[in-house]
């Protein structure tokens, strides 16, 4: 948010130079991001100078110049060719002399000594637009005959230089979103500093009903979304330009001026934090506001001409007869104030903070008013704000101000109550602060003592202050009053034990596995975990109905939370390769999160949803390429099997305690599963289904796994990685060449096999697969290798033969298979 050091110091008396405001507001919490110098008037009228024509005669060469000497308080006068129409001897002029620099958008130009026609010409008589004080091109400006020859136009134009400090604005201070609320805080700061500044509010006692009975009568018949509406109505306006003062604060701060009603509206919003609202009384049919939704579906114009269907949940400022303005958010069609308005009617309300942040998130808008609106804002500044804007419209646009001033307020809210412990005070802060300070503190801040004992004291916290209403709250603003820097650290380190937790655990095996994926070339992404619904449109595996979906998405590719890591990958994956990176491998870390109707519990708010944390993997383009020293070779699934297969044993999990069964789904073309012998689905892997890639414009082959860490990590909670020795005892391998059927898996006969034999059997490897002639239909051969081992004495002929025959024996009975 723009703050105008100029304007803040008509509310606080200070005398901190620009770059030191900054520094202070960030030591308390409004971090500044930046100190800007502006000027009202570009270049600030440098150069430019009144001064007084003595001669004026026609240009020989010419019949529309004219030669004139002007006088601006030099030695000598200037020669000076003027081109305008309406010069003439005895003006007081404005003259831009010889290196002035004008400025025309964002081009400047610089006046020099020149011959026009022929004759020399030693600067130049200025006219409004030239100088930037006005739009008029029609002649030169003509001031004043008592004007000071040799003046610098800055001063008779007022022209002063200001800085527009950048405030970063958190979302819990709504207080501090206005001028008047940046100096509150500066002058707490001050008093704490020894430096204190007198903090002045503008008295709005002049504030009168001039006329009791013509005002616009206001009904409140929603008063969840509006606690408080105040109004009044001044007649007999005149809408115009706005003064230069005006003008000139609204420009510094980056808005447009539009009439002196409006910008009287947007300068108190910025004074005070107060949004306002300006309606023509002509457009109020009934002469009554009244406050209330309307029904579903109901169509409204904006101001901004956009037709937008309303809710039951959008509150309406209405006439007796249609919508006017969507309640602190966006004004109608034909609800402002135009140059015909005579009659103005001044809203200033108090809404519901949840209703507007809703509505405008629904209709994507974000204007001054709803950002403020949707943070919480004191109920009880409405009047005072009416009043201000009211005398300032009665100032500037003159009017009548009638009456009754309307104030609907049925339940008056109370400032917060906080009862605050010294003793937690200094706990929390880590400091002994004396509890001087912290009463002086309190002061500053405005939050009232009503009762205290020898160690507490109990609180009114204003009600602009939403952010306040618990004592860590009050301790906090205690703190960053007091000073962070004057918090010293101790010589001493208090510390206490702690254990290491599952979630420990698991983080810390998320960083080995990181760092090995990244050891074989894997790069870790991070991706958004919302995601757009139309990924999930017609699978099955990941249905749509299964979406947590957002109430108030900010888009529609932004409007469901994630099911699985795969399509953000593809993203990043389309991304780089668009950008001509097609060697990828990716990893990445990641919640998703599941809908289920029919987990739906009485009383349990969460039980439908899911919450599983994830890791994935995608492989695309090739392995190797452009090498001198290894063939091109393309990534295989193979390949991000044997990743998969790596960081299960890293984690301690025996590759034979688990299963990869074959998987078909709508996910991938070709893909297993990765299943615990007791049933639990790990994770799956394979290629991604070429429909699936298309709908992200991919034409490569993608790779991808996903496990459920949360579930891996369960499986390992009790596992060890250890390491044995290698056995001095000899291994002894057999192979077997089977004839089985074609719907037989390798993993049928892994699982006989151990089965069989489950201390010796070490390992059991398939090293040649024949499917062709000279094999009955239906049949292929698998070459299987069996690897016995016994680590405490050499194994001889009758036990490996009988282990042997066991294992052929089980085959042949389990899966009808025949040795070739």
């Amino acid at each position: 948010m723009n703050i105008s050091y100029n304007w803040l110091k008509e509310y606080l008396d200070f005398n901190l130079q620009p770059e030191e405001v900054a520094a202070a507001l960030t030591s308390i919490g409004l971090e500044t991001g930046g100190v800007e110098e502006v000027q009202t008037i570009k270049g600030g009228l440098e150069g430019l100078v009144i001064g007084e024509v003595l001669t004026c005669v026609d240009h020989p060469n010419s019949d529309h110049l004219h030669i004139t000497t002007v006088n601006v308080g030099g030695e000598e006068p200037l020669q000076i060719v003027c081109g305008a129409p309406n010069v003439a001897a005895g003006q007081k002029v404005v003259v831009a002399v010889n290196g002035t620099k004008l400025y025309s958008g964002e081009e400047s130009f610089t006046i020099k000594k020149s011959k026009i026609r022929g004759v020399e010409s030693n600067g130049m008589i200025c006219a409004e637009d030239e100088i930037g004080i006005g739009t008029s091109h029609d002649g030169i400006i003509v001031l004043p005959s008592d004007v000071v020859v040799g003046m610098p136009a800055k001063e008779y134009y007022n022209v002063k230089s200001d800085y527009v400090l950048e405030v970063d604005i958190t979302p819990n201070r709504v207080d501090a979103t206005s001028h008047f609320g940046v100096a509150r805080d500066l002058a707490a700061y001050l008093k704490q500093n020894n430096r204190p500044g007198v903090l002045t509010r503008p008295s709005v006692d002049a504030f009168e009903i001039e006329d009791p009975t013509s005002g616009v009568e206001v009904i409140v018949e929603n008063t969840e979304a509006c606690p408080r509406y105040s109004g009044v109505t001044i007649r007999s306006v005149s809408v115009k330009e706005s003064p230069d003062w005006l003008k000139n604060k609204l420009k510094t701060i980056g808005l447009r001026p539009i009439n002196n009603v409006v910008d009287i509206t947007n300068f108190v919003l910025h004074e005070i934090g107060q949004p306002l609202h300006a309606f023509d009384v002509a457009g109020i049919k009934g002469n009554k506001v009244v406050v209330k939704t309307q029904p579903e579906g109901t169509k409204f114009v904006t101001l901004d001409g956009v037709e937008r269907t309303l809710t039951e949940r959008d509150l309406m400022i209405c006439s007796t007869e249609e919508a006017m303005c969507i309640g602190g958010v966006f004004g109608g069609l034909d609800s402002g104030v135009t140059e015909k308005t005579t009659d103005v009617f001044l809203e200033s309300a108090n809404f519901n903070a949840s209703w507007i942040r809703k509505t405008a998130r629904r209709f994507g808008l974000n204007t001054d008013a709803s950002f403020r609106y949707e943070r919480g804002l004191d109920p009880n500044v409405t009047i005072y704000a009416l009043k201000r804007a009211a005398l300032l419209i009665k100032e500037l646009a003159g009017g009548i101000i009638a009456g009754p001033l309307q104030d609907v307020y049925p339940e008056p809210a109370k400032p917060y109550t906080v009862d605050l412990s010294h003793s937690k005070v200094n706990s929390l802060i880590g400091k002994e602060i004396p509890a001087d300070t912290i009463r002086s503190i309190l002061d500053s801040l405005e939050m009232k003592v009503v009762a205290e004992t020898s160690d507490s004291w109990t609180l009114e916290v204003p009600l602009y202050r939403i952010d306040v209403q618990r004592d860590v709250d009050v301790i906090e603003d205690i703190l960053r009053i007091y000073g962070y820097n004057n918090i010293e650290f101790s010589d001493s380190v208090k510390s206490n034990l702690s254990y290491k937790t599952d979630t420990d655990k698991s983080y810390d095996l998320q960083n080995l596995i990181s760092e090995q994926l990244c050891g074989a070339g894997f790069n870790e992404i991070l991706n958004n975990s919302l995601t757009r619904s139309a990924y999930y449109e017609n699978l099955s595996t990941y249905p749509e109905a299964c979406c947590v979906k957002l109430e108030n998405p900010l888009s529609a590719d932004l409007n469901v939370m994630r099911q699985t890591l795969l399509f953000g990958g593809l993203e990043s994956v389309e991304h780089n390769i668009k950008r001509k990176n097609e060697n990828l491998k990716f990893f990445e870390f990641g919640n998703c999160y599941t809908y289920d109707v029919e987990k739906k519990k009485e009383g349990e708010s969460l039980a439908e949803f899911k919450e599983d944390y994830r890791l994935g993997l995608w492989l695309t383009g090739s392995r190797v390429e452009h090498s001198w020293a290894h063939p091109d070779e393309k990534s295989t699934v193979y390949e991000l099997k044997a990743y998969v297969e790596n960081i299960l044993i890293r984690l301690g999990v025996n590759p034979k305690s688990v299963i990869f069964g074959n998987l078909s789904n709508d996910i991938y073309s070709a893909g297993l599963s990765i299943t615990t012998r007791s049933g639990r689905q790990l994770g799956t892997f394979g290629v991604v289904d070429r429909k699936l890639a298309k709908t992200l414009d991919l034409d490569a082959e993608v790779y991808f796994a996903e496990i459920s860490w949360t579930l891996l990590m369960k499986e390992i909670r009790k596992n060890k990685v250890t390491f044995s020795e290698i056995s001095k005892f000899p291994g002894v391998k057999r192979d077997l060449a089977l004839l089985i059927d074609n719907s037989i898996r390798f993993e049928e006969i892994e699982k006989i096999a151990f089965d069989s034999e489950r201390k010796l059997l070490k390992n059991v490897t398939l090293f040649d697969v024949y499917e062709g002639k000279n094999l009955a239909a239906g049949k292929k051969s698998y070459a299987v290798s069996f690897f016995l081992q016994d680590e405490g004495k050499t194994l001889n002929d009758k036990q490996i033969d009988s282990i042997m025959n066991k294992i052929r024996t089980n085959l042949e009975q389990k899966i009808n298979a025949q040795l070739r």
